[in-house]
């Protein structure tokens, strides 16, 4: 080896060639193959993909916003530290139908969080979901809950509950539910709150209708409804998500409001991964990890803050005082399920639509 060096040596002299590279090459045979490419400087094609930024898409409705302001931030910095990389997220905030429909029409989201488990069926209908999503994850992928809430403009009306909206003194602010899917849980809680209570069909069918003839307007989300209500000053009771009145009033907006707890609905909230969408843009491993991530405590935390029911025990039972209880809290299960619902209520041509359009006639 000493000689090898040596020729190696005087050669170099002899050329009188003084590149960095050759003098390399003229060093002893032992430091050159210590030495280690300099990844930071040079990083290879492999390394430079892990370092780039990953981008993700989530499509909400629109008053989980608040929520996850606080949650993404927090998965952001946990994936830098687990994995070295950065994720950058895109979000899309709305009314449920309407996102849902964006989706199906091509807007690539990589995790759908919507209102309502009937929605996120629609999607998995078109063929971006695979079947079964309700099983990957915990809770059936419910990931939050809220019940129905009735935001009274003036304290003194008198309202201690749903019968009290058939009152010809009241006019009611709720959105539409063809497409909101918060509005969809307002219109089953009043069903409900008949039905539950052994009331037949035909009793709901007249409860609900008379109702809707106090509305003046169906915004198209709820969030439209809140700024009717609050903004506008239309109407004197706005139907509402309980996280959403919980929210305007941290926010300042401190209308009082009551929760029905003889009889209310269980207003349940899944998040699922678009398995379409993630395949097409490499993201399956970081959005199945950040829609595990939204059953930790620290995220299931920050979705108690702003006023939604916890699924997580320890969280559920630390935020206990701020939620009321429910005497009767009836699911969506108990009035049929998602596709007997939609079937029944809001497809086209379906009971919705058959009301608004008597309540429309001249009377």
């Amino acid at each position: 080896m000493q000689i090898r060096a040596s020729a190696q040596l005087v050669g170099c002299v002899l050329t009188g060639v003084a590149l960095n590279w050759i003098i390399s090459a003229c060093s002893s045979p032992n430091t050159a193959s210590n030495s280690s490419p300099n990844t930071t400087q040079n990083p290879t094609p492999q390394q430079a993909q892990a370092n780039k930024p990953i981008k993700l898409t989530l499509v909400s409705y629109a008053v989980t916003k608040s929520a996850y302001e606080k949650i993404i931030p927090k998965f952001a910095e946990q994936w830098k530290a687990q994995t070295g990389q950065t994720v950058e997220f895109e979000q899309s905030y709305g009314g449920s139908g309407s996102q849902t429909r964006a989706v199906i029409d091509g807007l690539e989201a990589d995790v759908v969080a919507l209102a309502l488990a009937g929605d996120t069926a629609k999607i998995e209908k078109a063929g971006l979901i695979q079947p079964g999503w309700e099983q990957e994850l915990p809770n059936e992928s419910i990931v939050h809950k809220s019940v129905a809430a009735l935001v009274v403009r003036d304290p003194n009306l008198g309202v201690k509950g749903w019968s009290d909206l058939t009152r010809d003194d009241i006019e009611v602010i709720t959105a539409n539910p063809k497409t909101s899917g918060g509005a969809k849980w307002n219109f089953l809680a009043l069903w409900g709150a008949i039905t539950q209570a052994g009331g037949s069909e035909q009793d709901a069918q007249n409860f609900v209708e008379t109702v809707f003839s106090r509305v003046p307007v169906l915004p198209k989300d709820a969030r439209e409804a809140s700024d009717v209500f609050y903004k506008q000053g239309q109407g004197n009771v706005l139907i509402n998500y309980e996280n959403e009145v919980i929210l305007a009033t941290q926010q300042g907006d401190r209308q009082p409001y009551i929760v029905p707890t003889d009889y209310n609905i269980s207003i349940d909230n899944p998040v699922a991964v678009v398995d379409a969408n993630v395949d097409k843009h490499g993201t399956r491993q970081v959005a199945e990890a950040f829609t595990k991530f939204l059953f930790t405590p620290e995220a299931q935390r920050e979705f108690a803050k702003v006023g939604f029911r916890p699924v997580e025990p320890t969280i559920e039972a630390e935020f206990v005082s701020q939620f009321p209880k429910i005497e009767k809290l009836f699911t969506i299960k108990d009035l049929g399920g998602w596709k007997q619902v939609d079937s029944q209520f809001f497809a086209d041509g379906a009971f919705f639509e058959q009301m608004q359009t008597k309540i429309a006639q001249p009377k």
